[in-house]
């Protein structure tokens, strides 16, 4: 099996490419300069000569504030290229694993959302997000629709490497507390991924293509993430930081957060056998390896 990545320096595309390495699989994972999402025969070129039996397009505009000024850019690369690359999918009967985000919901239901639940995205990315899934659900039917939240990783910029970077300077930090949802780690996203590419390649079953929502176990704010990142970095350096726990509304941005960004992971788990880490783990884990780095 042969995984094709479109995307190369993403946290996801990142993850794919090192966790490929640890387990030994074929992943290609192809950045702008070799495979353009808005030039079909680009993607057709790469995937002629890739000749994978899997796709994940984990490339995307994801500057959630810009994208409320930048509305062209972001439709034509989250819709547009999502769409083209679904019919090359189509074409060549390759199944295609799209990432999406908990920002196609509003954020005001009181418990995790489920994969049906009704959409209502409050951004220009939100919204240009769930576009990109209704094209790739009506242009190919061997599609997985891959749902997760508040990625980080130890690649690339994150709220964690934010935290620390300010840990660091022994500056304070203010935090949201009543954004509530659940930190998903690019690495274990990328094992998902894997996960899922293995099971299609075995399954005959072409009821198991659809939407699906990954993310970490449990719930928590930006806040409490911040406060188990300090504890960490406090354990491992003897430097304690402090936390201010503030509303969104002492925080404001141009692009409007859901409150809620719980993910319910139930259908996953029964499909895949997916079980997420809790979410405290995977940011333990992070966190001791970006200290171990010498961020």
């Amino acid at each position: 099996m042969t995984l094709l990545c479109i995307g190369q320096s993403g946290q996801v595309a990142t993850a794919l490419a090192e966790r490929a390495i640890e387990l030994d699989l074929a992943c290609v994972c192809s950045g702008r300069s070799e495979t353009d999402l808005l030039d079909r025969a680009s993607l057709v070129r790469t995937i002629r000569e890739v000749q994978p039996s899997f796709v994940v397009n984990a490339a995307a505009y994801t500057a959630v504030d810009a994208a409320e000024n930048d509305r062209e850019l972001a439709q034509a690369i989250n819709v547009d290229g999502a769409q083209m690359l679904a019919e090359i999918c189509a074409d060549q009967n390759l199944p295609l694993l799209h990432l999406s985000t908990d920002y196609v919901f509003d954020g005001t239901a009181q418990r995790a959302y489920l994969e049906d639940d009704t959409t209502a995205p409050i951004s220009v990315y939100g919204a240009t997000k769930l576009a990109s899934e209704i094209a790739v659900r009506r242009k190919h039917l061997q599609h997985i629709i891959l749902r997760t939240s508040w990625v980080y990783s130890p690649f690339g910029n994150n709220f964690i490497k934010t935290m620390l970077r300010l840990a660091k300077e022994k500056a304070g930090a203010a935090v949201v507390d009543d954004q509530i949802g659940c930190p998903t780690n690019a690495l274990d996203i990328a094992d998902a991924i894997f996960t899922i590419a293995q099971k299609l390649s075995k399954a005959s079953d072409q009821t198991i293509f659809g939407t699906y929502h990954y993310a970490g176990r449990g719930e928590c704010s930006w806040a409490d993430v911040a406060a188990l990142i300090f504890e960490t970095y406090e354990q491992r350096t003897g430097c304690k930081i402090e936390l201010k726990r503030i509303p969104s509304s002492d925080y404001p941005t141009p692009a409007r957060r859901p409150l809620n960004s719980r993910l319910d992971t139930m259908k996953i788990e029964q499909a895949f056998g997916i079980s997420p880490k809790n979410w405290t783990q995977s940011v333990q884990e992070t966190v001791n390896r970006l200290i171990d780095e010498g961020l």
